[in-house]
């Protein structure tokens, strides 16, 4: 029985998730969620429950509403780890759920790590 596309993308975010969870207890998660239009990251506490920053491809201050590409990315993961940085947060660990390490989600933490942020 053949298993659809998104089963397995469930089945590949719960276990990068809980892979992750046992790595790093008690650090910050980089969270990225890709669409099919837009690229988006947060910086969350899972310990408090909150999201210290946020950065989307939505954000018409980051020039790159309406396309969804390695070059959005970019800006994107700049982006977060400027505002990283503004609330303090110089280490985390990158979370790219059931997303493979590739293409826009790459672009988005070579971008990060760029802008200073260690993971």
């Amino acid at each position: 029985m053949a298993n659809s596309k998104r089963t397995l993308f469930l089945k590949r975010r719960l276990r990068v998730r809980n892979k992750l969870r046992e790595v790093n207890a008690g650090r910050l998660r980089l969270s990225v969620h890709r669409s099919s239009k837009n690229i988006s990251a947060q910086l969350i506490d899972d310990v408090r429950g909150v999201t210290l920053a946020s950065a989307s491809s939505l954000e018409k201050d980051l020039g790159v509403v309406g396309k969804n590409n390695v070059e959005a990315a970019a800006k994107v993961g700049a982006a977060i780890a400027e505002r990283a940085k503004k609330a303090g947060v110089e280490e985390c660990y990158f979370d790219r759920g059931g997303f493979l390490f590739h293409g826009k989600v790459k672009a988005l933490a070579d971008a990060a790590r760029e802008g200073g942020l260690k993971f």
